[in-house]
């Protein structure tokens, strides 16, 4: 079993700019951290995505995309236009190195996702709303910045599954008719700590 301090930390820190500073201070041994804890949210997110949209060549967006872990499982996964946000510019630098996104840009730190106009076929926020990471109006965020038709696909870790306010978010679209449920699946998130995660994908109506 493998943690780190960073790891062990972030359910503690507040959000705005201290969450930003953290994960820029966090970049360089984030790989290093999540690898070590055998991290499998990306790929369960990604293959989650793959399942519901079948034209890989549409526009995905990977909010909050840290370091680019997820990015890689997207494009592993056939996804050939990928862009990321995040509110680190420690994490984008990561990121941009690893080659596999169209476009790359920092978003507010104090600020629900906001990218409606760009056309996204799909979403996928992974490890990336809930504790110790983005508030939960980036669920509707995403959900508003999709195209018709457009798939969120977004994993609620067990930390976060303790705040009903997320898992509220995803129901409250459902039952708004904004959103027709496809999928929830529990699985692993991060093994080596014994942390799971639930990955919810809706389709935007």
């Amino acid at each position: 079993m493998s943690t780190s301090t960073f790891l062990d930390n972030i359910y503690t820190v507040d959000g705005g700019d201290s969450m930003r500073q953290y994960y820029d201070d966090w970049a360089d041994s984030y790989d290093t951290d999540l690898q070590e804890n055998d991290y499998r949210t990306p790929a369960r997110c990604a293959e989650a995505l793959a399942v519901h949209i079948g034209d890989k060549s549409g526009p995905i967006l990977d909010f909050a995309c840290g370091t680019g872990i997820s990015g890689e499982a997207l494009h592993a996964a056939g996804f050939t236009a990928i862009d990321g946000t995040d509110i680190s510019p420690g994490m984008l630098d990561k990121a941009r190195a690893k080659g596999v996104y169209r476009d790359l840009w920092r978003g507010p730190a104090d600020a629900p996702l906001n990218a409606a106009g760009r056309g996204y076929a799909g979403i996928t926020a992974v490890g990336a709303i809930g504790a110790g990471a983005a508030p939960a109006e980036n669920i509707d965020g995403a959900i508003d910045s999709l195209a018709p038709g457009g798939v969120f696909v977004v994993s609620l870790n067990d930390h976060t599954l303790e705040d009903p306010q997320f898992e509220e978010r995803l129901t409250q679209a459902i039952a708004d008719g904004r959103v027709e449920k496809l999928q929830t699946e529990d699985g692993p998130h991060l093994p080596a700590i014994g942390l799971g995660a639930r990955v919810w994908a809706v389709r935007r109506r």
